[in-house]
């Protein structure tokens, strides 16, 4: 749906200050019928869990918002995950091991098996790599270099192969769930059979609600928990008010006011960590050739018009921090090349010695991509209106068609409201995602936004198959100082990842990539 900018009316400091207290007004106003949550309390055994998102499928083909991960990876599991230390560990594989420059040898664990009883196998991996490359627009895929061919070397045993080096194979499987072959496709899978620790027994992607099952024929340590119920609810009042009734056991994605609020009540206990997820107001980079936003100079000018320091402190009130570089700090091989800063007259000199007057400015977003974010989007405009550019706002729904936009399919813009999260640690993969398109990959639109620069994905593949560590991170800091040169962002924060839980849900490990292990948490009470 459309939005209308705020009035010009309300200084920017009063609309920083409404914004972020307009978190609080909702998370304590009444709970009316447009944000009502789910009814009735989770009994003996259940755990409730609310999603700010609607998890479309238990899948993550291309639905991958950080908080759904915990739910996907209880029902289908990769070869490896990355733990709370954000390194990788086995899962369905007992090996997994560099045994050669571009060669990787694995080994299918003993006795893995799905929920019908029937055995993973090295035909799975593969088809499910097959799967994943066989998606338009693909997320994950996008994270790869490359993506590895399978050489069966028996039942259990396998090699997977790479016409270059890829030295972080081992992390980026853990984002390739598996399914038996039979049954996997290219489009997102909602229910049928996995391996993990819990099954579908309901499953309605249209509203996001889902029950799961302990799996009675898990190979690995039972669950603590029978059963798990998943919600959608959209409004942060409605997750709120039901953690407080106890109506959902787990809330994700809150506003710094609610967390707050929420940490002082009986009953509530908030976890919040150091996230590996960064928020940007990214740059539509299919703009034509001659295009004020196709100059690096006008793309850097606007930034100046952007007062970081107040949206963290006055919207997101202290849980998050500006960008210092093109990917979180907290990545293995960040560096902080750059900062934001704000300086509305530099902003308004640069834009009249480029002759950009009067710059209509499309900012798109979809509802609940990061927490504040309709707070965020105002107080930007109100920015940019200071410095002579004419914004303009659209806000998607959840579920809506926004990834066609961002495809460059369905309609024009000039600013996306988008968060990318990384579920392996390593800076290359977020890198990778963000700044790694070609022009092969630009004709099937699976670039990230239309961004294409052929050196720094020269730079990138460089990177990715140095095995020396010095050397590899010494070539993400030359790669990240040549991408924060073309200015893809108006602006970028790290949040914090936060959620809240009820007391009686224990053991709950939030990691850095927002996420937890569903199967250790356990319910007491």
């Amino acid at each position: 749906m459309s939005r209308l900018p705020p009035s010009p009316a309300l200084s920017r400091r009063a609309l920083l200050r409404l914004g972020a207290g307009a978190g609080a007004g909702l998370a304590l106003g009444p709970l009316t019928a447009a944000c009502a949550g789910p009814t009735g309390a989770p009994g003996p055994g259940t755990v409730s869990l609310g999603l700010n998102r609607s998890l479309v499928s238990l899948d993550n083909k291309l639905n991958q918002f950080d908080a759904a991960v915990t739910v996907q990876r209880a029902v289908r599991q990769a070869l490896t995950s990355i733990g709370t230390d954000l390194k990788p560990r086995l899962v369905l594989a007992d090996r997994f091991e560099l045994t050669g420059p571009t060669e990787w040898t694995v080994r299918l664990r003993q006795g893995v098996r799905y929920s019908d009883g029937t055995p993973v196998t090295v035909a799975d991996v593969a088809t499910a790599l097959t799967m994943y490359e066989q998606v338009n627009g693909s997320y994950i895929m996008g994270l790869f270099p490359e993506v590895p061919s399978v050489e069966k070397i028996d039942d259990r045993t396998f090699r997977l192969h790479t016409e270059r080096p890829v030295s972080t194979l081992d992390y980026l499987m853990a984002n390739i769930l598996i399914s038996p072959a039979a049954a996997n496709r290219p489009q997102e899978l909602s229910g049928g059979v996995g391996s993990g620790p819990y099954v579908v027994t309901e499953a309605d992607g249209g509203s996001g609600e889902y029950s799961l099952a302990a799996n009675r024929a898990y190979w690995g340590p039972r669950p603590r928990i029978d059963r798990v119920r998943v919600r959608f609810v959209p409004e942060e009042a409605g997750r709120v008010v039901a953690i407080r009734s106890g109506e959902l056991d787990v809330i994700d994605s809150i506003t710094p006011d609610s967390a707050e609020q929420l940490a002082g009540l009986p009953g509530v206990r908030i976890e919040r960590i150091t996230g590996t997820r960064i928020n940007q107001l990214f740059y539509n980079f299919r703009k034509p050739r001659g295009h004020p936003l196709a100059d690096a100079r006008v793309r850097e000018a606007l930034t100046y018009a952007i007062d970081g320091k107040a949206l963290v402190d006055d919207v997101l009130t202290g849980s998050a921090e500006q960008a210092e570089g093109v990917v979180p700090p907290a990545l293995r091989g960040a560096v902080r090349v750059g900062r934001y800063v704000h300086d509305p007259a530099r902003a308004r000199r640069m834009l009249d010695e480029l002759g950009v007057r009067d710059l209509p400015v499309k900012i798109i977003w979809e509802s609940g991509e990061f927490a504040a974010d309709t707070s965020v989007m105002e107080a930007v405009v109100e920015m940019l209106r200071d410095v002579g550019v004419r914004p303009s706002l659209r806000q998607f729904e959840p579920g809506g068609d926004i990834l066609q936009w961002r495809q460059g399919r369905r309609g024009d813009w000039d600013v996306l409201g988008n968060g990318f999260g990384n579920q392996t640690g390593l800076a290359l993969t977020s890198l990778q995602g963000m700044f790694g398109g070609t022009p092969d990959k630009e004709r099937t639109r699976d670039t990230y936004q239309g961004y294409v620069f052929p050196e720094i994905a020269a730079k990138l593949a460089d990177a990715s198959g140095e095995t020396d560590p010095e050397q590899r991170d010494q070539k993400l800091a030359d790669a990240q100082k040549a991408i924060w040169a073309t200015w893809p962002c108006l602006w970028a924060f790290v949040p914090n990842a936060v959620l809240a839980r009820r007391v009686r849900v224990r053991d709950l490990a939030l990691a850095p990539t927002n996420s937890y292990d569903l199967a250790s948490v356990r319910l007491e009470g």
